[in-house]
């Protein structure tokens, strides 16, 4: 049985979201709030965008007060995993579409997204940033970015707006951004913490300067305005992973002013 509340809202077949963009609108930095876009590349971190790095992004810009835009492009994804085996099943899946279940319907087509319109982009992680906004799963240092996310990248950094990076997702930045300083956090495994630490030298292969960082630490290149943290390359407890995020969104709300 449906609830008063939920039966509302459910028109046809089909529940409303009135409100397609910005989930926030008030701010404590200035007179303006600052607008920053958000782009998830799925759901769920073996195929999509890691749900608790993107959920710490969106508590925290909105501790903040921030106006938040979320987009993800519309294309299939590299595949779809089941999350309870690690295995490829055989339906495959739409980036936008399974990205919409995050964001709570409130999303938009990454084609769509103006760079005008923001003061900041931020990227979560998840293995969907290696398979869907490129193959650097499949092709590691020689990968390729998906174009509408090369465009985002590009068009933020030629802005001189700040960009925000966590886990597996600076490996974009390292592409498109020749010499660009960025941390995916260790180089070296150490008992396990650090399993994904060779995408260390792939950043370092691409171009980039690599910098080692710890899960609650972030570093910041402030020549390209670009923000980057460890987040889950990292084995760790999840409130760890929270503070770093929380750190990463900090630095690129003070890029803003």
């Amino acid at each position: 049985m449906m609830s008063k509340a939920a039966s509302l809202i459910f028109r046809g077949g089909k529940f409303s979201s009135a409100k397609k963009c910005f989930m926030h609108t008030t701010s404590i930095l200035g007179a303006q709030n600052p607008k920053v876009a958000l782009i998830f590349s799925g759901c769920g971190v073996y195929d999509g965008t890691e749900i608790h790095e993107a959920s710490s992004a969106m508590v925290h810009l909105s501790r903040h007060e921030a106006e938040v835009g979320i987009f993800a492009p519309n294309i299939e994804q590299m595949h779809a995993i089941d999350h309870t085996k690690g295995e490829p099943m055989e339906v495959n899946r739409n980036v936008l579409v399974e990205s919409a279940r995050i964001a709570r319907g409130k999303i938009q087509d990454l084609k769509d997204l103006k760079v005008q319109d923001f003061d900041a982009v931020i990227f979560p992680g998840g293995f969907g940033a290696a398979k869907n906004l490129s193959n650097f799963a499949v092709e590691g240092d020689k990968m390729t970015v998906q174009p509408s996310v090369e465009k985002v990248i590009k068009e933020f950094h030629s802005a001189k707006k700040p960009i925000g990076l966590c886990c597996i997702s600076p490996v974009l930045a390292a592409k498109t951004i020749p010499g660009c300083t960025v941390t995916v956090g260790q180089d070296k495994d150490v008992d396990g913490q650090w399993p994904y630490a060779g995408t260390a030298g792939a950043c370092q292969n691409m171009g980039a300067k690599h910098v080692n960082k710890d899960v609650n630490e972030v570093n910041v290149d402030s020549q390209n305005k670009l923000v980057t943290t460890p987040a889950f390359m990292c084995e760790t407890a999840v409130h760890k992973v929270f503070d770093g995020v929380g750190k990463m969104v900090e630095a690129v709300l003070k890029l803003c002013k």
